[in-house]
Formats: structure tokens, C-alpha cells, sequence
């Protein structure tokens, strides 16, 4: 590889974060909006434009997969989320320039906008403890005056606060980690800890360390109990929750694919991964059904996906955690966007059917489900031999995709077929595409660790049988109990909030 492709792999990876910091200024020094969004949305699209140099420089082999700079690593999987990250954080620019119209303080939004954006960028390609904590420091205090924009509103300082107290702790135990893993390895470079790991194994100490850097990451993504922020951020405007829920908080799953050597040598820490993850996606997705509000269901399925996406880790399971991050980021920035059209669509669908499903379907689904999703994979395994999913994966997804076999009744009280022929036909294109992505290249490797496997399953199958329950007829007079807790989301945030305020006090009403 010549020198010149090697400056070209450099220059496109680093110059979405050296666009993004230039953009902070510029933003606080152009009062006027009409032209400070241009200027935005112009350096965005370079960002953008680099990003996908990026990828494609490391797509072909010539990007570097060692430090760019000190303290700065590219690689394959980086490329992949920098150019998500910033494609998805050019559209909620153009979208906050019109949402924000009129509104004072678009200087200040526009520039935290950008630090948050020039953040993650140096967290992707953070290649020392104290670029990777540096960085996520400086996403939570950008993010933190964007959660604010509204400073008068009190739930929106509550959440802020909350975010706050959480930040500090997750910084606490990543620098543990830190120490720790400095101690062991002589070395504060990621690079050098991943490969000593890989001649080593790991100690006693990185053994705490992995601990500590997994304790960490279900901090910063807002798993339960510490999950009460993410829910009443609602009162931020509608482009930060997008940004929040589609980006900032997928960065803990992107930290784990990073350090995935070290969480291969330490059960300890894949087991805290399943433990949280299991009971974050399964208490998560019980509450989301109670929920009216379109935007506070979106944000108890932003938890519970993120449950399932660090479960994803603590199985071994990387390349799927990483499709999950890229396809989850998409979607929820999509949904949180297009919210008030959901809401529309909503009203008019219930005028035109107002019934539940129908309950049968609602226990045959998942048997058809794992008909379809094995009928693929094994189409798929008999021409190309090798995808990686342990026997037990093919369950899950049967499980997560049976609710779209869910009908509603026909005007004359029978079953619909054709609704059940679409349904079929929609999972055994989300499990070809499935299969596809797990054959892109990513930069990810899978180790998967079959033991929990069963007992995810397991659990999994009882949500879904719990849902189904619930929305039956004949047995939600029964679960009445379980709804009203699960409407409450079981009580955990009211014990964390109180300890919060008792441990922080903070002012809640902003003076006049």
C-alpha cells in the first residue's frame, strides 16, 4: 500500500471529528439561523462525505487498522458506525432547523449538536483508556445541554440531573478499568490491552476490569434499575430524544464489540451482560405494552432493545450486535422523527378496525414464525454452509418476529389468510436480509457461548407467552395486577430518583 492511499485512509478517518470540533465554534459565532443551518448542514455532508471515504478505503483493504494518530485507531467496524453516526446526525440537523424555527437558542443548540457529533467520532476511534473515557465524557455534557434546551420545564432537569449523577458513576468505574488494566498490560493503549489479552489471557485484574468496563456500559445505556433518565428525557425537544435514543445510547454496545477479546476470557462479565440484558429486554418490553404515549413506548423499546443488543454481547454474538446497533439506530431516529404522522396513522387505523387481534393467532404464531425462519436458514445453510448462529438463534428471532403474524379479525369474525401469507413472507425476508448482513464485512468476529443459550430462549418464549396473554381477552382481566405494575415500570426508577435527590439535591425549577 502506498503512502498515498495511507494519508487518504488517515485524513477520511479522522475528518469527521476535525469537522465536527470546527463546527462548535462557528455555530456559537453565526447568530442568525438562517445562516448558521446552511453552514451546519454543509460541514455535516462533509463529515458524511468522509465517513464514506472511510468506509470504503477500509471495505477494500487499504484502510490502516492501526493508530492514525496517537491515541486514535480506524478499523472496519468504526468505519461502519461513523458514517451511521454521521448520516444519521446530518438528518436530525435538517430536521432541527425546521423543528426549531423561531425558537431562541439555536447558536447553542446547533454547537452542542456538533460536540456531541465530534464525541462519538473520537469515542469510535478512541485507542487509549484516556481518549475513550475523555470522549464519553464529552458526549454526556454536550448531550447535557441539549437535554436542558428547555431549562424551565422541571422533568426535563430532573432527567438531566439523574443523567448526570449516572454519568459520574459509570465514569468512576471506568476509571477502575483503567487502572486496573494499566496495571496488568503497562500500557494505557486498548491495542496493547487486546493483545495481551489474546497472548495472555486474562489475570485476576483484567478479570475486575472487564467487570468494571461492563458494570460501566449498563450505566451509560440506561439499563434497569438506572433507567429512569432515558424515559423522561421525552420533555427535550424531539430531534435530541431521536439523537439520544438512535445514537448516543448505542455507543455502550459499540464499546463492547471493541473490547469483545477481553469479555471472550471473563465469564464473570459475559454473565453480568446476559443477566442485565435478559431482565432489562424482557421487564422493559412487559411496560412498553401498557404505554399510550407514542413517544414513551418508543422509549421503553429504546431499553429493552438495548437489553437485548448487550445480551447479543454477553452471548458472543457480535456481528449480530452489531446489525442490531446499525438497524436499531435507523429505525428509532425514523420512528422518533416521523412520530406525529405515526400518531395520525394510529387514529385512522383504529376508526377503521377497533378490535384486538384475534386470540388464536396470537398462540399459533410463533409455530409458524419458527416454521419460516427455519425453513430459511437452512435454505441458506445448504448453498452456503457456515453463518456462525448457534442452533438456539433461529428460536429468537422466531420469537421476536411471530407478533407480526398478529391479525385482526375479519368484518365477518374469521381468520384472515392473507394476512397470515404476508406475515409469513415479511419474516422470511427479515431472516434472508438477516443472513445477509451477518455475511457483510463488519470487522466483528462471533465466539459464541452456547451454555446460556436454552435459558435465554426460555426466558424469551415466557415474555412472549406473557404478551400474548395480555393481549387476550380472556386472560387480561387475570394480569390486571401485572399491567399495573408494569404501567408503573415495576417501581425501580421512584427508588433511584428518591436516592438520587437524597445523594445530589438539585434545583428543579429554573429561576425566571
Amino acid at each position: 500500500m502506498g503512502p498515498t492511499l495511507v494519508f487518504a485512509s488517515i485524513l477520511a478517518a479522522t475528518a469527521p471529528l476535525a469537522v465536527m470540533a470546527l463546527a462548535v465554534p462557528l455555530a456559537l459565532a453565526v447568530r442568525d439561523p438562517r445562516r448558521l443551518w446552511p453552514l451546519q448542514h454543509a460541514l455535516m455532508g462533509l463529515a458524511v462525505l468522509a465517513a464514506v471515504a472511510s468506509l470504503v478505503l477500509h471495505g477494500l483493504g487499504s484502510g490502516p487498522s492501526a493508530a492514525v494518530v496517537p491515541g486514535l485507531r480506524a478499523d472496519l467496524g468504526a468505519a461502519w458506525i461513523a458514517l451511521l453516526v454521521q448520516g444519521l446526525g446530518s438528518v436530525i440537523a435538517a430536521f432541527s432547523a425546521r423543528y426549531l424555527a423561531g425558537e431562541p437558542g439555536q447558536p447553542r443548540y446547533a454547537a452542542a449538536l456538533a460536540a456531541v457529533l465530534a464525541g462519538v467520532h473520537a469515542l469510535l476511534l478512541a485507542d487509549h483508556w484516556a481518549v475513550l473515557i475523555g470522549a464519553w465524557v464529552l458526549v454526556g455534557a454536550a448531550l447535557q445541554r441539549l437535554l436542558c434546551f428547555y431549562p424551565e420545564r422541571p422533568f426535563a432537569r430532573l432527567a438531566a440531573h439523574k443523567k448526570w449523577l449516572a454519568d459520574r458513576l459509570a465514569d468512576a468505574l471506568l476509571l477502575g478499568a483503567a487502572w486496573l488494566s494499566w496495571q496488568a498490560v503497562g500500557s494505557g493503549s486498548l491495542s496493547a490491552l487486546l493483545a495481551h489479552v489474546q497472548t495472555h489471557g486474562a489475570g485476576p485484574a483484567l478479570q475486575a476490569a472487564a467487570v468494571l468496563l461492563v458494570l460501566a456500559v449498563i450505566v451509560r445505556t440506561a439499563l434497569l434499575p438506572l433507567h429512569g433518565w432515558l424515559i423522561q428525557v421525552m420533555e427535550a425537544p424531539t430531534p435530541v430524544s431521536a439523537l439520544l435514543h438512535a445514537g448516543v445510547v448505542n455507543l455502550g454496545g459499540y464499546v463492547l464489540i471493541r473490547f469483545a477479546p477481553l469479555l471472550d476470557v471473563a465469564a464473570p462479565a459475559r454473565t453480568l451482560l446476559v443477566v442485565f440484558g435478559t431482565a432489562s429486554a424482557v421487564l422493559a418490553g412487559l411496560v412498553m405494552l401498557t404505554r399510550v404515549s407514542i413517544k414513551l413506548r418508543l422509549a421503553w423499546s429504546t431499553l429493552a432493545q438495548m437489553g437485548f443488543m448487550l445480551l447479543e454481547c454477553g452471548l458472543g454474538l457480535y456481528t449480530m450486535a452489531m446489525l442490531h446497533l446499525i438497524g436499531h439506530s435507523i429505525y428509532k431516529a425514523h420512528a422518533f422523527l416521523a412520530a406525529g404522522e405515526a400518531v395520525r396513522a394510529a387514529r385512522a387505523r383504529d376508526r377503521r378496525n377497533p378490535h384486538p387481534p384475534a386470540p388464536a393467532s396470537l398462540w399459533t404464531a410463533p409455530a409458524i414464525a419458527a416454521a419460516v425462519v427455519g425453513t430459511v436458514v437452512a435454505g441458506v445453510e445448504s448453498v452456503a454452509p457456515g453463518n456462525g448462529w448457534p442452533w438456539w438463534w433461529s428460536g429468537v428471532l422466531a420469537i421476536a418476529w411471530a407478533p407480526l403474524l398478529w391479525r385482526p379479525p375479519s368484518a365477518s369474525g374469521t381468520v384472515d389468510a392473507a394476512w397470515t401469507v404476508r406475515g409469513a413472507a415479511l419474516i422470511a425476508s427479515l431472516t434472508a436480509l438477516a443472513l445477509a448482513g451477518h455475511a457483510l464485512p463488519l470487522g466483528t468476529v462471533d465466539v459464541p457461548h452456547d451454555g446460556a443459550g436454552p435459558w435465554v430462549l426460555g426466558a424469551l418464549a415466557g415474555l412472549y407467552a406473557v404478551t400474548a396473554a395480555l393481549q387476550h381477552p380472556a386472560w387480561a382481566a387475570r394480569l390486571e395486577a401485572l399491567r399495573r405494575a408494569s404501567y408503573a415500570g415495576f417501581y425501580l426508577d421512584e427508588a433511584y430518583t428518591r436516592a438520587a435527590l437524597r445523594l445530589w439535591p438539585a434545583r428543579l425549577h429554573h429561576p425566571a
